[in-house]
């Protein structure tokens, strides 16, 4: 059988790749997962669901009240007006993210993607036939997506712009005056922003900034499994302008159906419940990160301090070889090379793990010769 090239023009997710090789000892800082169980009262909502045989399919674009509750979340704490019509309920941010780029997105069109950027966004453009566009995210900038330097690579064949704020692989969260020239972009050469917001609840000293709220070409992603440790469910969202809607519905269908009926459930228990675990789990993300960053400089490695999520991108002179180096010490890393070409001189750690692993793998990494 004759291989589909647009298939063949990607790679397996590094990401993934490192996590295969995690042994029975290996502390995994690797992967973008939380450590923390899913909040009690999220777990006893599916176990009603289940009881009350919540087991069907739902609705294309998910249960009503939860596109309500996301409704109500966009508005609260995004500052975006949207109505119900306008969200769908995906299998994770990624499902919302595939959608959204192949409604858009055909052969010939660019795609300009934040480098270094979660590896989903190159693929995902591929897959649609489109081709991406890097727009470097520079040391000097503290890895932040700025204005001017994606206005340099609009073309007349530019779709869309994804940002990601705050960012994989980098921590980074973007200034509001970057994310409202971003938007002033995409109204004045009739573009689509594709905002991946997965980590908007875990930012640490600054603010979050939707762009949104300054233009209505805006695709907003989000979803359920970083601020409610909530990876299994595979349940996230968009929201979208009435005009791309329907194709992003006609993908979504076509490819799942619907979210699962009772990972739902539980998206909704988690909007309409206490809220004390998002706080709790992004305190000691913190916490998390002030002693990974810490350790590193102590050690002469140069680090920038994240705002957000839970990743820290240091830069190394042989990051290929530390990184193999660090597997020896059962510390599973990742090289920035995996997140695109302008991760290179980098490896990503994740701080999603706890607080005695992550002491243990810095431990470890201080052993190691620089």
């Amino acid at each position: 059988m004759k291989p589909v090239k647009r298939v063949q023009s990607i790679d397996l997710s590094g990401i993934r790749k490192m996590f295969d090789m995690v042994g029975e000892n290996s502390i995994n800082l690797a992967l973008g997962e939380p450590d923390f169980d899913t909040p009690q009262y999220i777990r006893d909502a599916v176990k009603d669901a289940l009881d009350e045989g919540f087991t069907h399919y739902t609705g294309n674009t998910g249960i009503p009240e939860l596109r309500e509750a996301i409704t109500h979340k966009l508005q609260r704490e995004n500052h975006i007006e949207t109505s119900p019509e306008q969200v769908i309920v995906t299998v994770g941010a990624s499902g919302a993210l595939y959608s959204s780029i192949n409604a858009l997105v055909e052969e010939k069109d660019e795609v300009i993607i934040p480098d270094p950027g979660f590896v989903a966004y190159d693929a995902c453009v591929k897959l649609s036939g489109g081709r991406s566009i890097p727009a470097p995210l520079k040391d000097e900038n503290e890895f932040q997506m700025k204005a001017e330097d994606v206005l340099e690579l609009v073309t007349p064949h530019t779709k869309a712009i994804v940002i990601n704020s705050p960012g994989n692989p980098t921590g980074a969260v973007m200034e509001k005056e970057d994310v409202k020239g971003l938007a002033d972009i995409a109204h004045d050469y009739d573009l689509m922003i594709i905002s991946d917001e997965i980590y908007d609840q875990i930012i640490y000293e600054k603010k979050h900034y939707s762009p949104a709220r300054y233009c209505d070409k805006v695709i907003t992603i989000n979803g359920f499994s970083k601020t409610y440790a909530m990876t299994g469910f595979r349940i996230g969202y968009l929201a979208a302008p009435s005009e791309v809607m329907e194709d992003i519905l006609k993908i979504h269908q076509y490819s799942v159906t619907c979210a699962t009926s009772i990972s739902q459930k539980a998206a909704l228990a988690a909007l309409q419940g206490p809220q004390d675990s998002v706080k709790e789990m992004r305190d000691e993300f913190k916490r998390r990160r002030d002693l990974v960053v810490g350790r590193l400089r102590s050690m002469g490695i140069d680090c920038h301090q994240p705002h957000g999520a839970f990743y820290v991108f240091p830069s190394a002179k042989n990051p290929e070889k530390l990184v193999e180096e660090a597997l020896k010490k059962d510390v599973v890393l990742v090289p920035g090379s995996s997140f695109g070409k302008y991760g290179e001189g980098h490896f990503r750690i994740s701080y999603a793990a706890s607080y005695q692993d992550l002491e243990k793998s810095m431990d470890q990494l201080e052993s190691l010769h620089w």
